[in-house]
Formats: C-alpha cells, structure tokens, sequence
C-alpha cells in the first residue's frame, strides 16, 4: 500500500500543487455541477416548473460546458494552461454566486447556461496541464486520481446539500448551496497561484514564437483528425453508457423491479463509492498495462455487470449491492481518457484537440438519455437501458481498437508541429520502441 504513493513522493514540489490544483478543481467543477440535481426537486415546488423545463436546464448547461470547453482548449493553448484554468474558476463561481440570487425559472435558465461556459474547461485542460507536468511514468495514475476528485465533489454535493436542506428553511437552503461553492474556489485559486507554466508548454512557446495558433480547425487538421474523431467516438460511446445506466438505473429499479426508494438510495451510495474506488483503480491500471487494454477490459467488465443488472433475476439487496462494482466500471472508465487523449496530441494544440474530442463526445453521449425515453416506450425500459450500454460500449472498443497504444509516451517526441506528416503513425512507431 506504501509503494503506491511513491510516484508522489518522487514527485517535485511543482508537480504536487499541480496534482492538488487540478484535483480541487475538477471537485469543485463537479460540486457546483452536480448541486443543481439536488436542488432541482425544491426549485420546481417553488417555481412550479415542469419536468422536461427542469431537463432543459440541465441541457443548457451541458451543451454550454462543450463549446466552452472547445473555445477554453484553444485559447489554454494560445494563452497557457494555468491562466485559462485560473479565470474558468472565477467564472463558473461568479455565475454560481449569481445563480442563489436568480427569482426565476427563465433568470436560472440563463444563469446556468452561463455558468456551463466554465464547467467545460476544466477537464481538457486540467488534464493537458497535469500531463504536461508529471513524469511519464507516473501519467497514467496522476491523471487517473485527478479524475477521482469527481466523485469527491459528487459526493459533497450530495452532503452539502442534504444538510443545508435539513436545516434551513428552503428558500435560504438552496441559495446558500449556490454561495457555499465560493469557499472551496478560493481554495483553489490559491493553490493555483502557485503553480508554474508546464515546461514543455514554455519550451514550445519559445521555439515556435507564436508561429503556430490554435483555432478551431486545429482538431481537423491533416495529422491528428483521425485522432480527433477516434477519441471523440471513444468519449461518445463511454458517455452514452453511462448516462444510459446512472440517470435511468433508479426509475428502472423502482418501476420495472418495484424495489422501494430507500432500497435505490442504497443502490446509488454504493454506485457512487464504487466510482471513486474504479477511478482509482484504473488510474494504476493505466500505467501498469497500457492505456488499450486496461480501458478495453473495463469496458467488457462493465458490459457484462450492465447485463447481470438488467436481465439477471437478483434479491433487491443483490442488486443494491451490485452498485458498487457498476459504479467501479461505468465511471472508472473515464480515469483512462486524460492520459490516453493527452498522449495522442502534439503540445501546440494539445488542449484544443482534448476539449473538442471531449466536449463533442460528452454531448453526443448525453443524448442517450432522450434516447432511452422514447425507445422505452417501444421495448420497455430495461431493453432500452441494455441497446444504448450496448451500443456504447461497442463504439467505445471500436475506437479503442485503432487507437494506438501511448503509456509513457515522451510528449516532447510530438511536439513538432509539422502538419506533413501523420501523427497517429508517429505515436504507434513511438509506442513500438517503447514496447
């Protein structure tokens, strides 16, 4: 158990604020991300707001947080990674501040739209940042335990909130659970403060003298758009899984198998505690087997818990305690995405690359979640939740299986620049060497 944190303590100074930074930040992306579907229940008696309005907030933001994802990896790397990271905390907190004062449904719409501009930065540039930084050996689990701090901050959410609920009238409640997320955002921009520009993100700086600008074409350029879009295809299809399991998992329980609501809080603590542990788990996985193989097995594990779950006929506790290897494989799964995508990009443009394949594939993914709704009222809703896992997953290891093979790879052996040749053949010619 010791070993396993000796990559941290090999670690420099600059590498550990690093790691802390982009952990409280993704935590804190996900806290304030995930207060709204907490609160959504005491808002809607409030406002007297429908089910698909309450939906259509939570879309907005989605689709806000892909293109301010894609713009936030362009401008990190024209600008740097820390400066656009720093200025996304101070937006998507500002917007939160402003969403405890909204008195409306339409004034939250336009507040939480917003808001998404900022959620959708840190990742792909979180992850650029952390890979740009840590040594190669250890890039697979440093990224990977980044990715945990999402259900850290799913996690609080969910506490936070409870409380705040419990012992506050709900009109005070739910605007404090807006303003509380200010404390942990000064949190993390002082730790940002301390954190240095990747060398490598200078060196190239230096070298190219502002030759090469990214834009938005940089994801189509000739060299990496068989990257981009095999990513984007892996994202999409990790995504839609997902959504297709977590948002319909309890309505299915309590509907299909008539398992009481306490019995499906159970099923989701244990879903939730499951992924923190997979994220972790796959983390060192990653740097331990490969970045292909390790997400190709999680993904077969996940299938086949997803076909136990549905089509097996287990006791209600079973099931419920079934959520923990789920959440292990549904959710561990995407502490693989931050190495292998950050690996599969040259510096210049790495952080443009990320958030377009990221952000495409997470709202593509989304649409699962209508998706499901109305086949189900076809097939039912567990022949449903089975088509889209299934078909998620199986554009999950289709890109797998022509996505090249990148643990360890040196990052500065991509940073050329050079549009003429083909980047996917340089990355498995580098991983061949390694091997």
């Amino acid at each position: 158990m010791v070993q396993a944190f000796d990559w941290y303590r090999a670690a420099a100074p600059a590498e550990r604020r690093t790691f802390w930074g982009c952990f409280f930040g993704w935590a804190l992306d996900s806290f304030d991300n995930q207060v709204l579907a907490f609160l959504l229940p005491t808002l809607m008696a409030a406002w007297h707001f429908s089910k698909s309005e309450a939906g259509l907030i939570a879309t907005s933001s989605l689709l806000a947080a892909a293109v301010g994802g894609w713009i936030s990896g362009i401008l990190s790397d024209r600008h740097g990674r820390v400066r656009v990271l720093t200025g996304s905390i101070i937006w998507f907190t500002a917007f939160s501040v402003m969403a405890g004062f909204t008195n409306s449904y339409h004034q939250l719409l336009i507040v939480r739209a917003l808001q998404g501009i900022g959620f959708g930065a840190e990742w792909a540039v979180g992850a650029a940042l952390m890979a740009e930084t840590i040594n190669p050996k250890h890039r697979g689990r440093a990224l990977g335990l980044v990715q945990s701090g999402f259900s850290v901050g799913w996690t609080l959410a969910a506490v936070v909130t409870g409380v705040l609920l419990a012992r506050l009238p709900a009109g005070i409640a739910w605007r404090s659970a807006f303003w509380i997320g200010v404390i942990p955002a000064l949190v993390v921009l002082l730790i940002r403060r301390y954190i240095p520009e990747p060398e490598l993100f200078r060196k190239m700086k230096k070298e190219t003298g502002g030759a090469i600008v990214a834009t938005w074409r940089s994801s189509f350029r000739s060299d990496v758009r068989r990257a981009s879009f095999l990513a984007a295809l892996l994202v999409t299809g990790l995504q839609a899984s997902s959504y297709a399991l977590m948002i319909w998992l309890p309505t299915m329980l309590v509907q299909v198998r008539h398992m009481p609501v306490s019995t499906v809080a159970v099923m989701a603590t244990m879903m939730s505690i499951g992924s923190f542990i997979g994220q972790v788990g796959f983390a060192y996985l990653n740097d331990a087997v490969g970045r292909r193989l390790s997400a190709i097995a999680v993904c077969l594990f996940s299938l086949f818990l997803t076909g136990c779950y549905l089509f097996v006929p287990l006791d209600a506790w079973v099931l419920a305690a079934l959520g923990l290897p789920v959440g292990m494989g549904i959710n561990g799964a995407f502490a693989g995405l931050g190495p292998m995508l950050s690996e599969l990009f040259p510096t210049e443009i790495r952080a443009t690359c990320m958030g377009f394949s990221y952000n495409v594939g997470k709202s593509l993914g989304a649409l699962s979640v209508a998706a499901v709704g109305v086949v189900a009222d076809r097939i039912g809703m567990v022949g449903s939740i089975a088509v889209f896992s299934f078909v998620g997953y199986s554009c999950a290891l289709i890109a797998l299986g022509f996505l090249p093979e990148t643990r360890g790879l040196d990052l500065t052996r991509v940073a050329s620049g050079n549009e003429s040749y083909d980047h996917m053949n340089l990355l498995e010619q580098a991983g061949s060497s390694r091997r």
